[in-house]
Formats: structure tokens, C-alpha cells, sequence
């Protein structure tokens, strides 16, 4: 039988049948949508490749046009070498301007604004320092003499060169590998200029590449007039006088402008050395370093010979001066220290009475010149470094080099050295504060942090021992012993600043044996704290600037604030009791005094006796 609501032959399809079909479908639906995206994926992906190797080839086709073969294939790769090579050396040449950019942030013009009288603690002018500006003799007013002499002297292509002679420096090199020593320099007067107004003389490549860089600053930012006035104004030129004018009055008694040839020969001199060829210190060489800037001036053309023999048979004479010397290290310090002040007042024009005796002064620069003569051979050294600082901080001596004529640079107070064993106060300042006494015993045995492995002098341990022996002896296993398993590093760095120490301390396990680069004045200022009670030593070098109206602007005691306790009296009696030992039965001995008087200190060598 048919039914009604069914009249066709099929099966019978209730509600439940026809949704199960419809899902069938649907999955069918979304597979077939997934191929299409797959080939579409896999079809662009191929013809993007494709089209990516048709455009290659067709670079390579075009390129092919410029393929050379033969010695022009050589030039082509030898500037293609070129290219790369200059571009990784314009990286490098950027990397070592960052010291010459970092120079010349700075107001390097500020110095030139200060017009400073020195006197010593007792009022006796010492020097002076800074430039007048208003009164400095226009370089179109100066002897034509005296700008002949300078440039036949100094850098004859001063006009042609860039600040960097090359043919100079070729003929230099060349005149010194004839001589087989160093005859002729090859710097020009610019880099003299840069050298003056933003470096030191210490001799180094860093320092001459940057010297390089600030020269080619220079030449850009200047013109050649200003680069030579300006040199001719900031140049030291013996006996305490800086530029041409100051030390035309200084030795001849006469302003620059009135100067004849000889005695513009006589200054022009005096650039190379001026402590050397000073006439006040040794008239002789003067007349004959005077009588090598006069043929100068002949070899150059600049002048004849017949022009120049009036000035070789009447050489210059000079005001009769009786020799006063200038402490010039001390007080290149000094001027630093009123232009760090300089904010707290707006004069320039200053009188400055300083902390330096004299008397002390010259007994420590005989002090460092005499060991430099008995012992300088014998261990290789050439230079020393003094400072000396009274209780309560005031500098009395300092001595930055052997003959700052020679080099201006103050190892007094920027040069880093290596401590050595002298760095160890910190480590036993540290250990007396935490509760130890010169009586605490400890083992002197082989002792490795790290991979680091220190050693005694002459690898001899001694086994327990006490600490007021361990720094007599300067024994290196036993502050490294203390840092390591009682104390730690980061508290010796602590007292080391808190002493005074201005240097940044690396964060090192070898510092307590004193591999951390430090200054002679920071060492001095750290040691004045144990004779101070344990307060802050304050080092300081000026006690008072006035204007000359007599208004005071600047007073050490009354401006600064007092001293503060950086080491207990406990630690510090103990300090004061083992360093007292050091002269008389420790590593000290020749310090040791007859007449009663105790000393104390603490020696410091580091290796092969390169600083001590």
C-alpha cells in the first residue's frame, strides 16, 4: 500500500535521516575549502620562488656585463677590498675619535678666563696661573720675528698641513731611522696646541691617536691665526710663566711687541724644553738652543743669513732674576681645585692662598730627585711622585714628575698605579672594625679563590700567625684569607672610599693584595685618616680665595663641612699599632728614626718593581 504522505517508490526519509546527510555534507564542504588554500599556498610559494630565481638570473645576466677579466679584474678587486676594508676602518677610527668628542664637550676655553696670584700658607706669591684674554697681543701685533722663529722651529708647513703633517712625519721618520734615535719630531704645531690645552705628555699610542683627532677638531673649529695665537698664549715656557708675553716680561723686562730676533730666537727656544733651556736657569744653553732657531730660519727661507747675524754675535740677555722655583705640579692641582669652586663666586681675577710650605716643598723634590739618582738605575725607574698632607688635610708638598719642563703630566695626582701591599690598610681597617685586634692569629698557608692563586715573597708561609706580623711581614696569603672566608670584597672597596680613596676599586678578589689602579694623592689622603684620630683627612690645597678687594669669597674652614669619623678609635689605635711596627721590625726599616720620633706606613711594591 502507498502511503499518502510518501506517494514515490523510495524509502521513507524521516527528520533524523535528513540532518545525518546534511552533516555528511558539511565536512565534505570544508575539506574541499582546505585543498583549495593548500594549493593556493603551494602554488604561490612556488611561483614566488620561481619568479625569485628568473630575477636572479637576470641580475646575474646583467652583472655579467660588467665582468672584467686580467689586470683589470686585480684593480677591481683590489678596490673592492678597499671599500671594505675602509669602512671597517672609518668603525674603528669612530671608535678611537669617542676620547677626542669627550675632550671637547668640555669649555676648553674656561681655563684662559681665570687671572690666579698664588700664594704659599705664609703669603708669598708662588706662581700664577690662567690667561687674560683682553690683554693677550693680537697675533697681527706680534714681532714678525717671533712668528718666523716659532713656525721655522716648530712646524714650517704650518700654513699647508691640515694638523696632521704627513710629509713631516715622513721626513721625521726618516731622519731619525738615519740617526738611530730620535732627533727630529714629527708632531705639528697643532697637535701641540691639542696636547696643551686637553692632554698630558704621558707617551702612548692612545694618547697620540687622540692627540691626532683633537689636532684635526682644532683645524676645523679654528683658524690657522687663532691656532697659532692660542698656542703662542697657553704654551708653558719655563719659570713658572705661561705664553710668550708673560715670559718676554719675565726674562727680558719688555712687552712681547718690543722683542728684536735674538731674543725672539731665545723664546722660540724655549717650546721644546723650557726648564732645559730657561735663561734664568742656564743662560748658555739658552743662547745656543737661541743659536739653532736662528739657522732654522736660514734652512727654512724664511730669513738670510746675513739677516740673522746681527742676532747670532749680540745674543739676548735677561733680567737679572734671583731663581725662584715655581712648584708648578702643585699648582696646575691648585687651579684645578678654584675652577671646581669657580661656581660659588663669579670673579675671575683671584688671589689664592694655598696649603704649600715651601721649605717642605723643597726638601721633597730633593727627597724624590735624590732616590731617583741613587736608585733609579737599580730598579729601572725614572720618575717619582710625592704628595705630602699635614693632619687636617692641608697638602704641604707635592711632587708630580722629576722636571715638569720636561713633562707636565702630574703622577702626583693622575696617574694610576698598582698599589701593591699598600692597599692591605683596607682590607685590616675593615677587619679591626669588625672586631678583630693586632693579637687575632690566622694561618699563612696556600690559599686559591677562584681560579686565582696568590703567593708570598719568595713562596715561604710561616703557618699561624698574627695579624700586627702578617702586615709587618706584608705577607699577601693572609688579607686574601681575610676577604675571602671572614670579611668579603665589597667592604674593603667601602673603607677604601670612605678613607678617601677618590679612584673607582674594581670589584676583584686580588684587590686586597692592591692590583686596583689608585693615585699617590688618594693613597696619601687614605693614610693622613690613622694619625687624624680615625676622622677624614679633607686633603685640600687651598685655604682661602679673595678678589682684589680683599673680599674673602672662599674659606676652607668656614665652607666646608667638618670632618667625619670614618674608622672607630678602637680600629684606629689598632691601625695606628700595627703600622708603628712596619719601620722597625717589618718590610720599613730604613724608616725607622733614631731620635725618638715614632714612625709608622706601610710599604707597597708590585710586581718585577714596576711601581713601589
Amino acid at each position: 500500500m502507498q502511503d499518502p504522505d510518501n506517494p514515490g517508490n523510495g524509502p521513507e526519509k524521516g527528520p533524523g535521516k535528513a540532518a545525518n546527510e546534511a552533516a555528511e555534507k558539511r565536512p565534505a564542504k570544508s575539506r574541499h575549502i582546505l585543498l583549495r588554500i593548500d594549493s593556493w599556498i603551494d602554488s604561490t610559494v612556488w611561483n614566488a620562488g620561481f619568479r625569485a630565481a628568473e630575477i636572479w638570473e637576470d641580475i646575474t645576466i646583467f652583472f655579467r656585463r660588467f665582468r672584467v677579466r686580467g689586470w683589470k679584474r686585480m684593480v677591481f678587486e683590489l678596490a673592492g677590498e678597499g671599500l671594505t676594508l675602509g669602512a671597517a676602518g672609518s668603525v674603528l677610527m669612530l671608535l678611537l675619535a669617542q676620547p677626542a668628542f669627550e675632550a671637547t664637550k668640555e669649555d676648553w676655553r674656561n681655563r684662559g678666563d681665570f687671572a690666579v696670584t698664588f700664594t704659599d700658607r705664609y703669603g708669598n706669591v708662588i706662581g700664577h696661573r690662567g690667561v687674560i684674554h683682553q690683554n693677550s697681543v693680537p697675533i697681527d701685533e706680534l714681532p714678525d720675528s717671533l712668528i718666523k722663529s716659532v713656525l721655522a722651529t716648530e712646524d714650517r708647513r704650518f700654513f699647508d698641513h691640515f694638523g696632521i703633517d704627513v710629509i713631516g712625519l715622513f721626513r721625521a721618520m726618516v731622519t731619525n731611522a738615519q740617526a738611530g734615535e730620535v732627533v727630529q719630531g714629527g708632531s705639528t704645531l697643532t697637535q701641540q696646541l691639542a696636547k696643551n690645552l686637553f692632554l698630558s705628555n704621558e707617551r702612548s699610542i692612545d694618547r697620540k691617536v687622540t692627540e691626532a683627532f683633537l689636532a684635526l677638531w682644532l683645524e676645523a673649529n679654528l683658524s690657522k691665526k687663532e691656532i697659532l695665537s692660542t698656542y703662542l698664549d697657553r704654551a708653558y715656557m719655563g719659570g713658572g710663566t705661561f705664553g710668550a708675553a708673560a715670559a718676554a716680561q719675565f726674562y727680558f723686562g719688555k712687552d712681547i711687541t718690543d722683542v728684536n730676533l735674538a731674543e725672539s730666537a731665545m723664546l722660540a727656544g724655549l717650546f721644546k724644553a723650557p726648564a732645559k733651556y730657561a735663561p734664568h736657569v742656564n743662560l748658555p744653553a739658552a743662547r745656543a738652543r737661541a743659536n739653532e732657531v736662528l739657522t732654522n730660519l736660514v734652512q727654512s727661507g724664511l730669513m738670510s743669513e746675513g739677516q740673522v747675524i746681527a742676532a747670532r754675535r749680540n745674543p739676548a740677555t735677561i733680567v737679572d732674576r734671583n731663581e725662584v722655583e715655581s712648584p708648578d705640579f702643585f699648582l696646575d692641582w691648585a687651579f684645578d681645585e678654584v675652577q671646581r669652586l669657580s661656581p660659588r663666586f663669579h670673579q675671575h681675577s683671584l688671589i689664592v692662598r694655598t696649603t704649600i710650605d715651601m721649605g717642605i716643598q723643597q726638601a721633597a723634590e730633593d727627597s724624590v730627585e735624590t732616590s731617583l739618582r741613587e736608585y733609579g738605575e737599580a730598579y729601572h725607574a725614572k720618575q717619582g711622585a710625592m704628595v705630602m698632607i699635614e693632619n687636617g688635610g692641608a697638602v704641604r708638598a707635592m711632587v708630580g714628575g722629576r722636571d715638569y719642563g720636561e713633562s707636565q703630566f702630574n703622577r702626583a695626582t693622575r696617574a694610576l698605579r698598582q698599589p701593591g701591599s699598600s692597599f692591605k690598610v683596607y682590607t685590616y681597617s675593615v677587619a679591626m672594625e669588625s672586631g678583630m685586634t693586632p693579637q687575632t692569629t690566622i694561618v699563612d698557608a696556600p690559599i686559591s679563590w677562584g681560579n686565582w692563586s696568590p703567593h708570598n715573597y719568595a713562596n715561604r708561609y710561616a703557618g699561624r700567625i698574627t695579624l700586627e706580623t702578617a702586615i709587618a711581614q706584608s705577607i699577601n696569603t693572609v688579607p686574601v684569607r681575610l676577604a675571602k672566608e671572614k670579611l668579603g670584597i665589597q667592604p674593603i672597596r667601602a673603607m677604601a672610599k670612605n678613607l678617601g680613596v677618590e679612584t673607582p676599586i674594581r670589584d676583584d678578589v686580588t684587590i686586597p693584595i692592591g692590583t686596583s689602579e689608585v693615585t699617590v694623592l688618594d693613597q696619601a689622603t687614605a693614610y693622613a685618616t690613622f694619625p687624624a684620630g680615625g676622622y677624614q683627612s679633607r686633603r685640600h690645597g687651598i685655604t682661602q680665595i679673595l678678589d682684589y678687594d680683599g673680599d674673602v669669597l672662599y674659606d676652607f674652614d668656614r665652607d666646608e663641612p667638618a670632618a667625619k669619623r670614618v674608622l672607630s678609635e678602637q680600629a684606629d689605635a689598632y691601625m695606628n699599632q700595627m703600622l708603628s711596627r712596619v719601620p722597625y721590625v717589618g718590610t720599613a726599616r730604613k724608616a725607622a728614626l733614631d731620635n725618638g720620633i715614632v714612625t709608622a706606613g706601610k710599604t707597597g711594591t708590585t710586581q718585577a718593581y714596576r711601581d713601589a
